[in-house]
């Protein structure tokens, strides 16, 4: 067994707790009312998804520069800390501008900042339970309690102080994240290797097959995702849902994630074969989320569809970050936890923002979600097929090259 992370003590993992709470909170509001906020000062759907866009196309360049200085660094807690500097700051710049290529160029430079969050925020979990007994979900259920929570708290808030004060309240709610880095664990883990022997974003990416048919099937998987989550809330208000509405929606996609990642703690096997056949079974269920969105008759029936995003969201989520854990080294795992990232909500949110804008606002959302469907049938496939193929090889786990 590996030895514990070094200043992972009793204290810092339970301000880890408090962390993931107020920062997924945070971020929580900013995913759930940004569009809203971009709608009242002018911007079209098309122009909205163009912004949003820029946070994933970002990210693609965000997420492995800031997984290799943390995996080179050792030191997850610092990265977390100028990640969260770097947010609050174009936070506030951001909203103090209105023309539309001003706010795109500065939403780029935040999205920097702000892309890797999770990822890191991953890591530093992974590297602090190493050799302990606890387990990852029971941390990242804090960050699900905080998504629900201050979502359905900011609604009201939000109502009553005006959609254009956001900024304040989402700087504020990122001051007390940034206060809690303070006590957070280091999350280094082992002996960083020499600069020598540090392997590339992309050597990380292709050292496993299973890996990178697994962050390319996850594509097919996440660019529906990306899309409900960039358009639902403009969805909930063009039917005439309110702000409190969208607060409860978000509530109630978040707050069963607890049981879905306890559930995973106390009973996934960490195996390739049982991963993927998980994975298989969660994006079914994504095919019938998106299917029943496409059929509403009105917002209070999205509020109760957003309640498969526990189950869907929450378990992909889960797994694919124990899957990247299982197949790529601990030395390299902030940068795995990247790549996942990178392909979940890199790639797929730059397809979703340009092209789920234009569906939205050309086709309409029905049929937006109809070819969601469609796209996720795609994803359901390619993972049966490669659940089967990893059984019938039973790599478990898969075998090292033979050398020449």
């Amino acid at each position: 067994m590996a030895a514990p992370a070094a200043g992972a003590n009793a204290q810092s993992l339970a301000t880890l707790k408090r962390f993931n709470f107020f920062l997924y909170g945070t971020i929580a509001i900013l995913s759930s009312f940004f569009p809203l906020y971009f709608q009242e000062i002018g911007l079209s759907k098309i122009e909205i998804g163009m912004v949003m866009a820029g946070g994933p196309f970002i990210s693609i360049f965000a997420n492995p520069f800031w997984g290799y200085w943390s995996d080179r660094l050792q030191n997850v807690r610092k990265i977390l800390m100028m990640l969260l500097i770097g947010n609050l700051l174009f936070t506030i710049i951001v909203f103090q501008v209105r023309d539309y290529a001003v706010i795109f160029m500065l939403m780029l430079v935040f999205f920097f900042f702000n892309s890797p969050t999770f990822s890191q925020s991953n890591s530093l979990i992974l590297n602090a339970i190493e050799g302990t007994k606890y387990k990852f979900g029971a941390f990242r259920l804090w960050g699900s309690l905080g998504w629900a929570i201050i979502a359905v708290l900011a609604g009201p808030v939000i109502s009553r102080m005006g959609i254009l004060n956001l900024w304040i309240l989402y700087g504020a709610m990122m001051l007390v994240s940034l206060l809690f880095t303070a006590g957070l664990p280091r999350g280094n883990i082992g002996t960083p290797k020499p600069k020598a022997e540090r392997q590339s974003y992309w050597k990380v990416m292709f050292s496993s097959k299973i890996f990178f048919v697994f962050v390319v099937l996850g594509v097919l998987i996440s660019v529906p995702n990306s899309i409900n989550q960039t358009f639902v809330s403009l969805y909930i208000a063009n039917l005439g849902g309110s702000k409190e509405l969208i607060g409860w929606s978000v509530f109630l996609s978040a707050i069963f994630e607890i049981p879905v990642f306890l559930l995973f703690d106390k009973f996934l096997k960490k195996s390739t074969r049982v991963m993927f056949g998980c994975l298989a079974a969660i994006s079914v269920l994504f095919v019938i989320r998106w299917l029943l969105m496409s059929v509403v008759g009105g917002p209070v029936h999205i509020v109760f569809i957003q309640i498969l995003h526990c189950i869907t969201f929450g378990g992909y989520y889960y797994l694919g970050t124990s899957l990247s854990a299982h197949l790529i080294p601990g030395e390299y795992r902030a940068t795995g936890q990247a790549i996942y990232a990178l392909t979940w909500g890199g790639i797929s949110g730059i397809i979703a923002g340009l092209v789920g804008g234009w569906m939205f606002d050309q086709l309409g959302p029905r049929t937006l979600y109809e070819i969601c469907t469609i796209i996720s049938i795609v994803g359901v496939l390619g993972f049966l097929i490669m659940w089967l193929r990893v059984r019938r090889s039973e790599l478990e786990p898969e075998p090292k090259p033979k050398s020449a």
